[in-house]
């Protein structure tokens, strides 16, 4: 990866990030103190040095381990296998005192920094509608942690757009914050809306016809270089999803602001992916919609036209993701990418059979899929294969329309998901879905209660791996 490029904007990251630069600091400024990241077999030095502070502390050099030393000084032990991972360091981001800390390893691979880093923020990471207060503990970072800073602030912003309420967060605002971050990265952005939406999204258009905040389509892209393989992101961006005439229980509209948190997934890739220069071009369709219930809504029973041509007869107006979804895949295909890949809250069936931490992979390539499933385990951000099983695709068949959005049966309510999609994707066209939760329903290290970027790891070393 070039990180060249990159300068300017870890700096610009430290505004908003638990860290301050090294070059911000003076350079004989003695009140930096020092975080050592241990392995076990190295704490016996520690021990001996600090025998009666850590025995006060009840330390013992166990994996997990954090303690104060003299001096503002902390050590932190890791087990070296599983010293790159980025959530084993989140218990840093609330457990460090007041002040800059630098970053020492003992016994731990120089790669490990990277994920000190990334962690450490992660951790530190809270969401409030009036903005975040200043960070009481920070790191100090320099050039070598611009890939980790990268990470940090596209999960910050992912984390951000899938925490604020809907009321604040429609389709346009939701628009604008994507072009904003994409412009700011030298990507050209383009917003689709009224009646060219209806044109070219027709399917799209009708799921946000029942509300009174406008669809749109953001559109972006950026090369590294003219002819690199283009990789092609589609994400899901239901701001706030009522079910439609189908209308959801209380309890399951509760957190519907999260609908859009495929859209944050997808801009959060492209972020990094740009920040860190990788050699591709890319595309990035984000369909910001709001399902909302009114007289203009949608209803069960209606025959929809898709952008290919296709038509989708509507059996329940609360499966609506996948009718956003289907005519930017129908147009990210027109432009034959290398890879496609969409992300979104589709289903509720894929948390029954992953649960929350494990978004679903489905992909119409093995040789795809493995780089997928390997990515995310060097990167410690799992994602789960689930097959693409044709024996249920006929379950979608309508009577009247090409298609259905759902099916009658009540099993197999992911795969019949993206095997719908999967009819919007041209055959020979390398394509992966994933269906994400975007959501960590209780704090643990480094994942706080509240949005999440499951899987930006993963994927963007997948794409990297493209290169």
């Amino acid at each position: 990866m070039n990180l060249f490029n990159f300068g300017i904007r870890w700096m610009i990251s430290v505004q908003t990030l638990p860290f301050i630069a090294a070059s911000a600091l003076n350079a004989e400024d003695g009140s930096v103190k020092t975080l050592h990241i241990v392995a076990p077999s190295h704490c016996a030095a520690f021990e001996e040095r600090h025998e009666a502070w850590l025995k006060a502390q009840a330390f013992q050099a166990k994996v997990g381990q954090y303690a104060r030393l003299p001096e503002g000084a902390a050590l932190f032990v890791v087990a070296p296998e599983k010293a790159e991972d980025p959530s084993v360091y989140g218990v840093l981001g609330t457990a460090l005192d007041a002040g800059d800390w630098r970053v020492a390893l003992d016994g731990v691979a120089e790669e490990a920094r990277s994920a000190v880093v990334l962690g450490f923020a992660m951790g530190a990471y809270r969401y409030h509608v009036r903005g975040r207060d200043a960070f009481v503990a920070r790191l100090v970072v320099d050039e070598r942690d611009a890939g980790a800073l990268a990470f940090a602030e596209a999960n910050r912003l992912g984390r951000d757009l899938i925490n604020t309420p809907a009321n604040l967060l429609g389709p346009v605002e939701l628009a604008e914050q994507a072009r904003e971050a994409l412009v700011a990265r030298g990507a050209a952005v383009e917003i689709v809306q009224g009646d060219a939406l209806r044109t070219a999204y027709p399917c799209l258009a009708a799921v946000g016809e029942g509300s009174d905040r406008p669809s749109q389509v953001v559109i972006g892209r950026w090369q590294k270089r003219e002819g690199a393989p283009l990789v092609s992101l589609v994400g899901k961006g239901v701001c706030f999803d009522t079910g439609g005439y189908d209308l959801k229980p209380p309890a399951g509209m509760l957190r519907m602001k999260k609908d859009m948190g495929g859209a944050a997934l997808a801009l959060a890739v492209a972020c990094t992916v740009i920040d860190l220069g990788l050699d591709v071009s890319l595309e990035v369709r984000l369909g910001c919609v709001e399902n909302s219930v009114s007289g203009h809504a949608m209803r069960p029973g209606d025959v929809l036209m898709t952008r290919s041509g296709k038509t989708v007869e509507v059996g329940n107006t609360d499966a609506e993701g996948r009718l956003v979804m289907c005519d930017l895949l129908t147009e990210a295909s027109e432009h034959t990418p290398a890879w496609l890949l969409d992300m979104a809250t589709l289903t509720g069936a894929a948390r029954v059979a992953l649960g929350p931490d494990l978004p679903a992979l489905f992909a119409n390539d093995d040789n795809v899929a493995e780089i997928f499933c390997e990515s995310a385990k060097t990167s410690a951000d799992p994602l789960w294969r689930m097959p693409l099983w044709h024996g249920y695709d006929a379950w979608l068949d309508s009577k009247i329309a090409d298609m259905g959005n759902i099916t009658a049966k009540p099993m197999a309510g992911a795969i019949t998901a993206a095997l719908y999609l999967q009819r919007f994707v041209p055959k020979g066209q390398k394509w992966c879905h994933i269906d994400t939760y975007a959501w960590n329903d209780a704090s643990t290290p480094g994942r706080p209660e509240g949005g999440e970027t499951l899987g930006l790891r993963a994927i963007v070393g997948a794409i990297a791996k493209l290169c």
